[in-house]
């Protein structure tokens, strides 16, 4: 099966071996290229809606691969039992609805899950909660696909190690691992980002007349100033 860029990229972060679980899996396009690929032995797909579970299970049929990959029904991993799997992906959906899947459920964090996650926003709500749950990143991959930008992480148990002083904030919200390999994808994302915090702290600069609403404008383009040094910071390490 011909996988989109974005989806290839989750699937070549799973473990080869690991038992999977797909959450949220939609079409079930992932499980079906591991397992059909002899990747994964066994999978499990599951979804919080019933319509694109019965897709996915004709999909699993027509591909041959009932025998060896499951659907289920409900929301997150509250279907799935932590030594059934080795490895849970999360892709497509948001970082904040991400972290609270993964909270409800320690169990699987303590169990020493492979996460394979694919934050579609908020990302530094992802990156948090793994640090918090002792997980450290093993990895990242950052791809354009259609004009937009995804992130990719694959996380393992075992706490991140900082060198020296480490901004937490900036760390959750731009992670190293990207920075430290000096990734060109995601350089570009972070020099388009600077241009566009810049377009808007001038736009906000030349309403510098207008007093309502002052205090929000200053407010934000504090905020603003802070996060382009930052990127500034980020892009002259890729540089180096």
């Amino acid at each position: 099966m011909d996988l989109s860029k974005r989806l290839q990229t989750v699937a070549d972060a799973v473990t080869p071996g690991n038992r999977l679980a797909d959450i949220g899996t939609d079409h079930a396009y992932v499980p079906i290229a591991l397992v059909g690929a002899g990747t994964c032995p066994h999978a499990i797909a599951s979804d919080v809606n019933r319509g694109p579970l019965e897709r996915a299970a004709a999909h699993i049929k027509k591909a041959g691969l009932s025998d060896r990959i499951e659907t289920r029904l409900g929301s997150g991993l509250d279907p799935i039992s932590p030594e059934e799997i080795d490895t849970a992906i999360f892709a497509g959906m948001g970082g904040d609805l991400m972290s609270k899947l993964l909270a409800a459920h320690p169990e699987f964090l303590q169990a020493g899950t492979e996460l394979v996650l694919q934050p579609q926003s908020e990302w530094e709500k992802v990156r948090r909660l793994l640090h918090e749950q002792a997980y450290r990143i093993d990895r990242e991959w950052f791809l354009k696909e259609d004009d937009k930008y995804y992130l990719v992480i694959r996380a393992l148990p075992g706490k991140e190690i900082f060198v020296g002083d480490t901004d937490l904030e900036s760390y959750y919200c731009y992670g190293r691992y990207l920075v430290e390999n000096k990734d060109p994808v995601y350089r570009s994302y972070l020099a388009g980002k600077k241009a566009k915090d810049k377009g808007i702290l001038l736009k906000l600069h030349m309403m510098i007349g207008d007093m309502s609403g002052w205090k929000r404008r200053k407010e934000r383009a504090d905020a603003l100033k802070k996060e382009i040094q930052v990127i500034e910071k980020l892009l002259k390490t890729m540089e180096e």
